[in-house]
Order: C-alpha cells, then structure tokens, then sequence
C-alpha cells in the first residue's frame, strides 16, 4: 500500500514564500505518510491574474529547469516523490509553463504544457509532446491544467506505461457565467469531470492538484482530488487549501480494473482515424 496526495494551495509571486509553503506542505505529507505529492501548476512563482487580457508586466518569474528554486525542491522531496509546476526559461528566452517529478535522488521526469488557451498563447510557448517516465512507486505522466481537455494526451500517457497520472493545475472558476456558489460553477463541474473521465476511461490512478484563492481577476478551484481507475473519488479537497490523501495497492487497484475490460489493449487505434 502507498499513500498518494494532491494538494490545492495558494502561490504567489514571492519564490521564496512558495519554497515555505512547499516545505510546509511537504511536511504535512509527510507526517501523513505521503510516499507521492501532487503541488498545482505554479506553485513557484504563482499563475496569472487574468487569462483574458494578461497583464504582461507581472507574469509569473522565469525559472531555469535546473535553478536553485527546483534544486531546492529536491533538497525538500528527501524520500518523497513530489511534481510541481512554474515557469520554466527555454532556448531563446521562451517562456513554458512547465511541471517537473522530482524526489531527494534528483529529477524523475519533466512536461511542458501542450494545449495553451487562446487567450494566453501568445505568452507561452507549447511542449511538443508527451511521456511516462520511472519513478520508485512505478510508471507515471504528468499533465497540466488544459491539457486534460483533450483525451488524446492523458491516452499517449497510458499507452505510454504510465499507471498514475499527476495533472497540475491552475484552473480558476468560469470567467463568462460566473455562479453564486462555486458547487454550481461551470468550470467546477468540468474540473472535477475531466479528472473522473481521463482516470475512468485509461484505468490509471489520477492525481488532480490545483491552485486555491484568488490572484488578480482569477478565483482558483481549489478541489484537489485523488481519482481511482474506475473514475470513483477516492479523496478530496473543496475551495479551500488542504492536502487530497489515499492510500492504495497501486498494482493491485489498476489491475482490478483491468481484469476484464482492459481499454488499452481493446483499442482499434486503426479504425479512428484523425
């Protein structure tokens, strides 16, 4: 059995109070027994405040992939295996949004977000790709927030091998229909339905982090969540920050799921074409 976690906390601009809290939150991790924790999308540096019309005065800072800031995570992960997301400086000064799987042995795997919302593509350059990669508790992917619209990405990541999934988010309410209560907000419903979709239909273990609170027009989520590879909620977070914790038999659990219908060798990748 391992206990997985994703966590729904706030990040700012200040990297040095995002390396606190994420030595914080990985002490709570800890104390709970946490082998596997899931940070949002940002959580050094911060997101935007406005995905309309960013304000490109105060992005989020460039990291370098291998800089002191993530350096200092991995002295934080010790034992831990711990993904997070930031803004990471590619060749020629191009900014990604980037996530990065680390623990105290060093870097475990990396992604830089593929799918860039319109209204911010002009300020983030896409990844090219997606891959699974080893860690000591198995074969896992990361995503990040927009990337779990589209199937076809947390797909490439089970074909891949990956059995666990860890997407980090900065997914803030709908900014069109905004609701009286964010149980009844469009885009907490969406959330919480990609999360339950992409684990369901790839029976893989999914790891939902995301930012919480506000930063600028944006009003974060929040809802971090641990999803089974039948798409049941095993654990979560609401709005509010807090730490998503299960425990599971990972080979076990996928391979319950797997025992009669299996998706990934059930395909006709043939017959779908486009």
């Amino acid at each position: 059995m391992v206990r997985l976690a994703a966590a729904a906390a706030h990040f700012t601009r200040d990297v040095g109070f995002d390396l606190d809290r994420v030595k914080m939150i990985v002490s709570h991790a800890r104390d709970a027994g946490v082998a596997l924790l899931a940070l949002p999308d940002g959580a050094l540096g911060g997101y935007l405040t406005d995905l309309r019309h960013p304000d490109e005065e105060c992005l989020p800072p460039l990291l370098e992939p291998n800089g002191d800031e993530v350096r200092s995570v991995i002295d934080i992960a010790g034992e831990m295996v711990v993904c997070l997301g930031y803004s990471e400086r590619g060749a020629g000064g191009r900014r990604y949004d980037a996530a990065v799987c680390l623990s105290g042995d060093g870097i475990l795997g990396r992604h830089r977000k593929v799918h860039i919302p319109a209204g911010v593509a002009p300020l983030f350059h896409p990844g090219d790709g997606f891959a699974a990669f080893d860690t000591p508790l198995g074969r896992m992917g990361l995503l990040i927030d927009h990337d779990k619209t589209f199937p076809e990405a947390a797909r490439t990541l089970a074909v891949d091998g990956a059995e666990v999934i860890a997407c980090l988010s900065a997914w803030p309410t709908s900014l069109t229909n905004r609701a009286p209560r964010m149980a009844q907000d469009r885009q907490a419903r969406l959330f919480d339905l990609y999360d339950q979709a992409r684990a369901a239909e790839n029976q893989v273990v999914w790891l939902s982090s995301n930012q919480s609170g506000r930063h600028g027009a944006l009003h974060f989520l929040g809802r971090a969540k641990i999803v089974g590879p039948g798409g049941e909620i095993l654990a979560r977070t609401w709005s509010k920050g807090g730490l998503a914790v299960a425990e599971v038999d990972l080979p076990g659990i996928v391979g319950a799921a797997r025992s009669v219908l299996h998706h990934l060798s059930e395909r006709r990748p043939s017959t779908y074409g486009n």
